[in-house]
């Protein structure tokens, strides 16, 4: 008969750890029985309710979570505050040291590396940066999908290999959001070439616009675009995008 696992406090570490994995899978996986779970519980030396119960504890904090009715529980600590806060005040930093905890503990990253294209020119980077910027890019894809449940926002494509974790303001435009997932849409590859060239936007009520070059008749656009103006998008479960990042957008990026 297997020893039951002695509880121990959290630490630091051992919350920036599940945050890290909180933040890269759905809502409606924090169970015990989820393997990513299962994973990081057995480099903690903690069984799978305990992590998942600290997830569910992360949950409450999110305002995402809150505002659809759904609470976590209620035991969130001082230290899950803390940390809460300190990934939102420095979420590169954060993301690499949660990568560099997990892989002291022998562990590998909760799940595959992403596939989506990366961002930014790496030529003149160092082996190790390139390291660096593939797994914060890894990061904020997995965290931008799973709160968007793996769908595409405004059309509901569910294909993984074509969607795209779309930054609202570009990568090279905003160091302290480039990982914030609250500066991610979960976009099909064409609107989010479409968003990052400034064809679309999202206005304050999370509505389509179009920009005119989009409103030409043609049944490609009208199919591929003009069915979707003014259709609100999906919201995410998490990590809802955040209004003022949204604004940027439209003030900046937009062709109106």
């Amino acid at each position: 008969m297997s020893q039951p696992i002695p509880r121990t406090p959290w630490t630091a570490e051992d919350v920036k750890l599940a945050f890290h994995l909180y933040c890269q899978l759905p809502f409606g996986r924090l169970h015990r029985n989820n393997p990513d779970i299962i994973a990081l519980a057995q480099l903690m030396g903690r069984s799978a309710n305990s992590v998942a119960m600290k997830l569910c504890n992360l949950a409450s904090l999110d305002p995402a979570i809150t505002a659809s009715g759904r609470t976590g529980l209620s035991g969130a600590s001082k230290l899950d505050r803390a940390i809460w806060d300190e990934f939102h005040a420095d979420w590169e930093g954060l993301v690499l040291e949660s990568e560099r905890i997990r892989a002291t503990l022998g562990g590998q990253p909760p799940v595959p590396p992403t596939t989506q294209p990366a961002e930014g020119d790496f030529s003149g980077n160092t082996r190790s940066q390139v390291v660096q910027q593939r797994i914060k890019q890894a990061f904020f894809r997995r965290a931008v999908l799973s709160s968007y449940q793996q769908r595409c926002c405004i059309t509901g494509l569910a294909e993984p290999k074509l969607l795209i974790a779309s930054h609202i303001v570009p990568w090279s435009q905003d160091t302290a959001n480039r990982l914030n997932p609250s500066n991610g849409l979960c976009l099909s590859a064409l609107h989010d070439r479409a968003f990052d060239q400034g064809l679309i936007t999202l206005d304050e009520d999370w509505r389509v616009v179009l920009s005119q070059p989009l409103k030409q008749p043609s049944e490609a656009m009208q199919h591929l675009f003009q069915n979707v103006e003014g259709r609100p998008i999906e919201l995410p479960e998490k990590f809802r995008p955040d209004p003022l990042l949204m604004q940027r957008h439209r003030e900046k990026v937009f062709l109106g």
